[in-house]
């Protein structure tokens, strides 16, 4: 079953329910009122007559009789019976049939609506008096409620009317409201399947343009900015951060596979040289070999970064760190590597306690010493200040420098400012875009002034 057949059925079931309920406590509030009335009516002329008789008490059966048809109901019956439930005088009554009404004999007073054989209900009242003989008879009074009868029938037809004139609006208005409701839902699914068809990153068209009889151009009215419009909103959010990773995952996959095509054809090539001509020439037997162990070597970094990237979305258990110490052992690590290569380090005093994973943190000052050892000769100076809640570290060196339209592209994958200077010095492109992404995974910031032949200074921030 569809939502919107669900919501017709739920609405109009659930307003039968409520109208149901509703009109018949209004059908017996009403029945029962009117029904009271009617015996108290009823009890007003059964007082009146046991008080005649009482007064007339010594009158002859016949007068007594035409004493009884004086206070007869327009549509009733009048008997007084004994013990023996046995007429005292004869009966009565306006119709034959009203004979057929039961009759108790009773010492106590009592009163009650009755229905006969044929549906029609009358109001009865019993009421003990003392007759001639003194013997303790019953009067037993009835009157057929005609009026009720008919006043309830018409009450009926009125509460069914009622109701298909409330159910109907009822359906009208759920097959509106369910269109109102999953019209833009229904859009919502056409749009993500074509998406999925034609994988065009189709968005919603939030606005809807309407054109005045009386203007020439169209203007574009907003509509009101409920739950609907709020996913709608978050639908076409969703969609430009789907095509945005979807073109960096492309362009990723693409420059992953440039970078890993270029040092496997330079081994296929250099394996083919030696193939041709490595038993003619023995001495291209080193160059080859060299070649391939070199781009071998950049081949595994380059896999190793790529393994890196997409282990950093996969890890975040953090703990406390002295970053201080972190960067301390990564320079010890350098200066071992590197003994020819002075790196200097300035440390103001303060508690350089932080948290994070320390995998991660340990790579960003590993990639950023690298490449100032790597794109500069003189000595590599790192500083660390804490500012409030701050801690930076800034590396600085006195290479090549960046230009300024360069400096906003170093931190995309696999960019490069000189392709030619980092073949020579095996980089792959990566470096910094894994340092960028470790650093805001921490809630850092990377930032970087630089000028052309006067060196980079690169600026670490992290939270405390």
């Amino acid at each position: 079953m569809t939502l919107r057949k669900k919501i017709i059925l739920f609405s109009s079931v659930f307003m039968l329910l409520v109208i149901a309920i509703s009109h018949t406590a209004i059908y017996f509030l009403f029945y029962r009122t009117a029904s009271n009335g009617e015996i108290d009516q009823l009890q007003i002329q059964a007082d009146a007559l046991v008080e005649a008789i009482g007064e007339n008490n010594s009158l002859s059966e016949e007068a007594m009789g035409e004493l009884l048809k004086g206070y007869l109901p327009a549509n009733g019956i009048i008997r007084i019976i004994n013990e023996t439930e046995n007429d005292v005088l004869p009966v009565q009554a306006r119709s034959q049939r009203y004979t057929d009404l039961g009759v108790n004999y009773t010492t106590s007073e009592t009163s009650r609506i009755v229905q006969d054989d044929s549906e029609s209900h009358f109001a009865i009242i019993e009421k003990p008096i003392i007759w001639q003989n003194g013997d303790i008879v019953t009067v037993h009074i009835a009157n057929e409620l005609v009026y009720l009868d008919e006043t309830i029938g018409s009450l009926t037809y009125v509460l069914f009317f009622s109701s298909a004139v409330l159910l109907i609006p009822t359906i009208i208005a759920s097959v509106v409201l369910s269109r109102f409701l999953l019209t833009p839902i229904q859009k919502l699914k056409d749009t993500m399947r074509r998406n999925i068809h034609n994988k065009n990153w189709q968005k919603i068209d939030i606005e809807s343009r309407f054109k005045d009889e009386n203007w020439e151009k169209s203007d574009v009215k907003k509509r009101n900015k409920d739950e609907i419009y709020e996913m709608e909103i978050t639908f076409n959010e969703m969609i430009d951060s789907l095509k945005e990773n979807f073109e960096k995952q492309e362009a990723f996959v693409s420059n992953a596979s440039h970078e890993l095509k270029t040092p496997i054809q330079i081994i296929k090539s250099y394996a083919q040289l030696i193939e041709r001509q490595g038993k003619k020439r023995p001495e291209l037997l080193d160059e080859s070999v060299g070649a391939i162990d070199s781009e071998a070597d950049r081949m595994q970094k380059l896999v190793e970064q790529l393994l890196l990237l997409a282990k950093h979305k996969n890890e975040n258990k953090k703990q406390e760190i002295n970053i201080r110490e972190v960067v301390e052992q990564v320079i010890q690590t350098f200066q071992k590597a590197y003994p020819d290569r002075e790196i200097q380090f300035d440390a103001e005093a303060g508690n350089y306690k932080t948290s994070g994973n320390i995998d991660q943190i340990k790579q960003i000052p590993y990639i950023l010493i690298e490449n100032a050892l790597k794109y500069s000769e003189e000595a590599v100076l790192i500083k660390m200040r804490i500012e409030t809640e701050k801690i930076q570290i800034q590396f600085q060196d006195d290479g090549e420098g960046i230009a300024p339209e360069e400096q906003e592209k170093i931190f995309d994958r696999f960019y490069r400012v000189d392709r030619a200077r980092n073949r020579e010095t095996g980089g792959t492109g990566l470096g910094l875009a894994i340092a960028k992404e470790i650093i805001e995974i921490h809630g850092g910031e990377i930032t970087v002034e630089s000028e052309v032949g006067q060196g980079s200074a690169f600026t670490w921030t992290l939270l405390k």
